[in-house]
């Protein structure tokens, strides 16, 4: 098999290099009691796109920050008693996609509602005020000056919840029956609302990313969706005298640190030959997990389309 990172024995094991910062919890704790004051109120919006027997609408609440948060929704034209639901995340820099991918699930019965991430393609505004970069991603905004208040990843974790709340607050969905999904930033999306909405029954994974950033660094592949963060140290931090200052306040948006929080069962997806979310960090984030697991592993895949991935997660939460 080829090796890219670890042997996957030692894979199976590793619990990631970067720090857990001190009070972590209680920063996460203090931001949902904010959380618990934002309304669940939400506007509809018709779209240009049908289909028999279901109804797609564009929604709209607002998050934390006044942020206008937008996605995707849809479900069954006709519901009778509360139905199961789904919450869905995409992938860095992108946006919710299409109405034809969320349609089997509500030809099964579902509810879907898919987040578009604030200030990427998608439907959502981004308000937030910060010093320093805003000209790459978003794994940096906030960064400067190591204060994890101003992180924009702590905004859009707690837009997750916020968006697996409104789906719950719905008088037709089963608050007790809802999962969450999402591929690479999606993956990470997925495992950051499973960990601090514990109502999330199941939730399933694939290769995250904004996991274990230390790990990162020591491979060397700040690239791509990391390349940010290179370019910060460069040009913040040339000579590397604040780097565990850097590394703690990303721990407070390392998904592999919100792991332990997870109450639902998850289904991952990890890939052996990931270039971009290595999968020493993918396991970091699957071994730190206490509540029921398993894992689908790809040893020949990285960063890309996973067959049979769509099928296994559709049949995975046939268990709602």
């Amino acid at each position: 098999m080829p090796a890219l990172d670890f042997p996957l024995e030692q894979l199976k094991t590793y619990t990631g290099s970067s720090p857990l910062p001190k009070g972590f919890d209680v920063y996460w704790d203090k931001a949902l009691k904010v959380l618990d004051q934002q309304s669940l109120d939400f506007e509809l919006e018709d779209v240009n796109f049908s289909a028999p027997g279901v109804i797609c609408k564009n929604l709209f609440f607002t998050g934390v920050g006044d942020a206008r948060i937008g996605c995707k929704f849809i479900r069954p034209e006709n519901v009778s008693g509360k139905i199961p639901a789904i919450v869905m995340f995409h992938g860095y820099s992108s946006h919710s996609g299409g109405w034809v991918d969320k349609l089997p699930y509500a030809y099964a019965g579902y509810a879907v509602l898919a987040m578009d991430v604030r200030g990427q393609m998608g439907l959502s505004s981004d308000n937030t005020t910060v010093m320093g970069n805003t000209l790459r991603g978003h794994i940096i905004r906030g960064l400067y000056g190591n204060n994890p208040d101003n992180l924009f990843f702590k905004n859009v974790f707690l837009d997750t919840v916020q968006t697996a709340r409104v789906l719950m607050s719905m008088d037709f969905v089963d608050e007790n029956r809802v999962g969450a999904t999402g591929g690479s930033q999606g993956g990470a999306l997925t495992l950051a609302c499973a960990a601090l909405e514990p109502r999330i029954k199941m939730n399933a994974p694939i290769y995250p990313f904004l996991s274990d950033y230390k790990r990162s660094w020591a491979m060397d592949l700040f690239q791509a969706a990391y390349e940010e963060l290179s370019y910060y140290i460069r040009n913040k931090d040339p000579r590397q005298q604040n780097m565990d200052e850097m590394f703690e306040t990303l721990g407070y948006i390392d998904v592999s640190n919100l792991a332990p929080r997870i109450k639902g069962e998850t289904y991952m997806f990890i890939t052996l030959m990931d270039t971009t979310c290595p999968p020493s960090t993918q396991f970091a984030a699957y071994n730190k997990i206490i509540a029921k697991k398993s894992c689908e592993v790809y040893p020949n895949h990285g960063h890309e389309a996973l067959p049979e991935s769509a099928e296994l997660i559709y049949n995975f939460f046939k268990g709602l």
